[in-house]
């Protein structure tokens, strides 16, 4: 198996986290203001040098104003539908 941070699902979870932010109309050092953490925490987890769980996460997503709920959702059907399309590619069935 590989590492979860090396596949595209995790580029679409950083990316998705970026939108969020970039949506919100915040900056690195706002969002890490709200969160309580340095700017470079931000910055690491956007660009994949920091790997991020679930729990910070939905604290990026509210921080954001979004509702962690919904927009965990939405991922989950995005990352779904990658997931599926990689292992389709492999010649598996789903």
């Amino acid at each position: 198996m590989e590492k979860s941070t090396h596949t595209k699902e995790y580029a679409l979870v950083r990316a998705e986290l970026k939108a969020a932010r970039v949506g919100a109309q915040l900056t690195q050092r706002a969002l890490a203001g709200r969160l309580g953490v340095p700017r470079s925490w931000v910055a690491k987890v956007e660009a994949g040098e920091r790997r991020i769980d679930f729990v910070e996460l939905a604290w990026v997503l509210a921080a954001c104003g979004l509702d962690p709920a919904a927009a965990l959702a939405e991922l989950g059907a995005k990352l779904a539908a990658l997931r599926t399309k990689r292992l389709t590619k492999r010649g598996r069935t789903v």
